[in-house]
């Protein structure tokens, strides 16, 4: 691996998640995910929207930190109207859940037993929305035992366990896509929609991979080596969507 930092090629792997999506608001919750909507915007799919996570449409990205000059606003986007997009499934949002199971639940809850949690995360929060009626795909950076579970501690999030599902809730309502970890990317296409390993980063290995995993992974029929980002790509990271390099943070 050379010219080019994991977490961009992070950043690349995770923008495909949006790729084919047309006209659909690109929520991308946390660094790494909002760089890949960004990117997906600016290359292979010029039709997502993007907000700039108050209450207006963005027709560029827009640089975290600082922001400098004016916004390019195309829309008025109140959190009302969110809602509308979520549940017409004309929303995908990239979520950065602490634990990710097996069957594409999620927890940013707690850690633990519900009894004694070890640890008390942020809640439930707005995430058991960001996980159904439209596409959804996840980011964890630190892909591990601790992180990639059997079993969630606390389903904060939807995923394929219909056990799981309260009442009402259908098979078509959960759609997700994509998970994008610092070793490999994963899609949701496994025995009974379990996640399945679909391309390993250049620094890890199927091993490494199956070590980190709390459960036996599936796996497509090839997989193949996560491509490395083009000379393009890396200017668009690097000099318009992340000039202030926050990216250097994003995988601890």
């Amino acid at each position: 691996m050379s010219g080019y930092t994991k977490a961009e090629l992070c950043i690349v792997a995770a923008a495909e998640a949006f790729r084919g999506d047309g006209e659909v608001l690109a929520s991308g919750m946390g660094l790494v995910p909002r760089l890949a909507a960004g990117l997906a915007k600016l290359t292979f799919s010029p039709d997502l929207l993007l907000n700039d996570a108050e209450c207006t449409l963005v027709s560029q990205p827009i640089s975290p930190g600082p922001r400098t000059g004016e916004l390019a606003v195309e829309g008025w986007l109140p959190f009302r109207k969110v809602f509308e997009l979520l549940w017409s499934g004309r929303r995908h949002t990239m979520n950065m859940p602490t634990q990710l199971d097996r069957l594409g639940y999620c927890n940013i809850s707690r850690i633990g037993p519900v009894a004694r949690p070890k640890t008390q995360l942020l809640g439930v929060r707005g995430i058991p929305g960001n996980t159904i009626n439209h596409p959804c795909s996840y980011f964890v950076p630190n892909h591990s035992r601790r992180t990639i579970v059997e079993r969630v501690d606390m389903a904060s999030g939807v995923g394929h366990d219909p056990e799981r599902w309260r009442p009402g809730v259908k098979k078509d309502f959960v759609d997700l896509r994509r998970a994008v970890t610092n070793l490999g990317v994963f899609d949701f296409e496994g025995p009974g929609q379990s996640m399945r390993l679909l391309s390993v980063h250049p620094w890890s290995s199927e091993e490494e991979i199956q070590k980190e995993t709390a459960f036996p992974l599936a796996r497509a029929d090839v997989v193949h080596e996560t491509p490395a980002p083009t000379a393009e790509q890396l200017r668009l990271i690097r000099d318009v969507l992340d000039p202030n390099d926050l990216r250097a943070t994003a995988l601890g």
